[in-house]
Parts: C-alpha cells; structure tokens; sequence
C-alpha cells in the first residue's frame, strides 16, 4: 500500500523488472534494461488523473466544512464530534499527503524525490492513514456507549482529546519500522527513457529489511492492526447498536397522539441503521482490494509479468478505492449527521430544508432547562414512550425534549445532562 509501504509498495524495486513495451532497440546489452519514463499512455494517465483530482476536492473541500463546522460552534464541541473532527483532519492529511504522491508514482517509474521526502512521506502517508482508521473505531465505540449503555458514565470531553492524541502516538509507533527502513536507491543497470529518447538514472523508494520474511512480517502487523481488528470492532460495535435499536419497541397502540411519536421513532431507528450498515460495508470494500494486493504480492508467488501488471494497472485503482474511502466520511459521517446540518445552517445561515428544523434557535436551546415548568401529560407520555423504545424503565427522571420542536425543557427530578432520550436514535 503506497500511503503504509512506501514508494516501493508492493514490489522490491520501479525497476526490478523489464519492460515489456520496451523495444529490442532499447537493450544496449543484456545485463542494461530501460524502462519508459511513464507507466501509461496519455489517455490511460489522463483517467487516472481525472480520477485523483476528483477525489482529491472531494477529500478537501467534504473534510475542510466538517473542521469548519466543529470549530465556527462551541456547541458542536461535543466528544463525538471531537472524534469526527479528528477524522476530518486525517483524511485532510491523507488527501495532502497520499494522493499526490500515489498519484505521481502510479504514473511515472522511480522515486522522482530525494531520502527525505522518500522516509517523511511514507511515515506521514502513513500515520494519516492509521490514525483515520483509529477514528472510525472510536466513534464506532463512542456510539455503542452512548446507544447501547446510554445511562451509564459518558467520556468527558478531556477524555476524548487524550484518546485523540493516544490515536496519533498509536499511528506514529507503528508506522516508525517503516519510515526506518524507507531509503532511496540507485537501482544498477537500470534506465529511464523519455519520449525524446533521453535516459535518466532509475531511483527508487523502497524498504530495505534486512530479509523478506521481516516485510512479511511486518505486513501481517499492519493488516491485522490497521485493517482486521478495527473492521472486526466496528462490525461487532455497530451490529451490536443495530440489534440494541432493532429490538427496543416502538411505541405501541394507545392514543392517536401517541402514533406520530411512534412513525418519528421509528424512522430514526431505520435511519440510524442503514447509516451503520453503509458505514461497516464502505469501510470493508474500499481497502479491501489494496491490503488483498498487498498480501499477494508479499505472500503470493507471482511471476515479474504477473507482478508488473498487479503494479502498473490494478495497484492505483486499489488505492484509489482506498482513497475514496476518506473523501467519502465528511459524507457518511457529517451530511447525514442531523446536528452537522444544523451546523451548516448555522455556519452559513442558510435557510434550512426541513420545516421542523426552523423553529427556534439552532445551538443552545437544548442545553437549556425549565426548572419552573410543570410536567404536562404529554410530556410523560413522551417520556414514557421514549424510555419504552430504549427498552429502559419508564421512571427515571431525566430532562426530555419535546418532540413537537418547541424546544421546551421539562425537568423531572434528576441532574442528569438533558435531551438523551429522544436524541438516542439520531446519527
């Protein structure tokens, strides 16, 4: 994987093996190979390019709103959004520093860079692209608290900024084998040749372990820590939030009031479902193909065509796929996010789309309790409902919304943080 491995990805050197659209003319003896300066004819970089830059916009302009969004608010400072800003910021890193240089060394052969840039993209790419799995396992945890566990203690805000940056030091340790042994190497007897027939030395950015078995190795590392643990902790997390909305009742017959309540209930839940099943599916396919190359070409016994081929033309859609993946979150994690539409209302002060969503102000209201109001009917009722959905009992006192958006508070008899019942099932 270019963003985890380095230039080298996948292979031990660009010039390791010939070219098989080299010319016999090429081949000054048998013992010199020389190799066309680009991989790919114009229309074949053409779509390669077309396809970076659009997932490169995608990937800043989605990540940069998000961080907007988190930073303009203070009251979108909460600890999964905290989380989410932390992704924002890595996928911003991934689109900085791993697509242009994927990009670069999917088009042309070698490392047109120095040892510097080699070791620091590699340790960068890298750590971006670990510390955004990481987020995405903390949110995945951060919601299973919240959903499954909703009354038990919640992760303070200061807790999340330490689990942030035990998420980069996570990313910097396991990434340091990698930028150790990154180095630049004049590949002998190797030559690049332009359209103009001029040869350049071939230069390429690998890792140089002390044996083979040690970058297997170091591969399984990377593949079980950055790709199996995470996906199989967000799959159980997430399933174990949807079987947990899936069997807590809706709101069942009674009063004609009651069945609005219970469609709006309803709804929520379904939403927050499919988000979770497209979230853990994306997740799944979009690196799966490039840590299967990865694996293959480490562990698989390919021959030098079979391996130039998976190097040349399969390799960039792989990490394009992977790529997609980071410019795809801002999406997945904050346009379907009902609160971060609230944000882009408030940030923008746009006029929002959902009638609902026009009453009262955006920030703040939530936060705010009534002591002096007096419990109505219909607000028990909404209580009862709610805590019937989450299948907790119906008498705990806590400080409920109500759900006609009026934004009123009615306090029931307990200090616990309000709007935590009805807000259970919002993405």
């Amino acid at each position: 994987m270019q963003a985890l491995r380095g230039a080298a990805s996948g292979r031990p050197s660009n010039g390791s093996w010939p070219n098989s659209n080299a010319s016999e003319s090429h081949r000054l003896r048998e013992n010199y190979t020389f190799l066309a300066y680009y991989q790919h004819s114009s229309p074949v970089a053409a779509m390669f390019i077309l396809a970076y830059v659009f997932i490169f916009l995608m990937c800043m302009i989605g990540n940069i709103l998000v961080c907007f969004i988190v930073v303009k608010n203070r009251q979108m400072r909460t600890v999964t959004n905290m989380f989410i800003l932390n992704l924002a910021i890595s996928d911003l890193l991934v689109g900085i520093f791993c697509m242009p240089t994927t990009l670069v060394d999917n088009l042309i052969t070698g490392w047109p860079f120095d040892n510097v840039m080699c070791k620091m993209s590699g340790l960068v790419q890298g750590m971006s692209v670990s510390a955004s799995v990481f987020t995405l396992v903390a949110i995945a945890v951060e919601r299973f608290r919240c959903i499954v566990h909703p009354f038990r203690q919640k992760l303070t805000l200061r807790k999340a900024l330490v689990t942030i940056v035990v998420i980069w030091v996570l990313a910097l340790i396991i990434m340091c084998p990698s930028a150790i042994t990154l180095t630049v190497t004049r590949e002998e007897h190797h030559f690049m040749v332009d359209t103009y027939n001029n040869s350049y030395p071939l230069y390429s950015c690998w890792e140089a372990w002390p044996d083979t078995g040690m970058r297997k190795i170091y591969t399984t590392v990377l593949f079980s820590h950055i790709y199996l643990a995470p996906l199989a902790l967000i799959v159980v997390m997430y399933a174990r939030i949807a079987f947990k909305l899936f069997k807590s009742a809706a709101p069942a017959g009674g009063s004609q009031a009651e069945e609005p309540e219970g469609r709006r209930v309803s709804k929520r839940k379904a939403k927050v479902i499919n988000m979770l099943i497209i979230v853990a599916l994306f997740f799944t396919l979009s690196w799966l193909p490039l840590w299967t190359l990865m694996l293959l070409t480490d562990y698989g016994r390919l021959s030098e065509r079979q391996l130039r081929l998976v190097a040349v033309y399969v390799f960039p859609f792989a990490h394009w796929l992977a790529f997609f993946n980071s410019s795809a979150n801002p999406i997945i994690y904050g346009y379907f996010n009902e609160n971060f539409r609230r944000g882009f209302q408030e940030a923008f002060k746009a006029p929002c789309c959902s009638p609902r969503h026009s009453r009262g102000p955006l920030f703040g209201a939530r936060n705010r309790v009534s002591a002096g109001a007096q419990p109505s009917d219909s607000l028990l009722e909404t209580l009862c409902l709610a805590k019937r959905a989450a299948g907790e009992p119906a008498t705990c006192s806590d400080a409920v919304l109500h759900p006609s958006g009026s934004q009123q508070f009615v306090k029931l008899g307990c200090s616990k943080p309000p709007s935590k019942i009805l807000q259970l099932w919002e993405p």
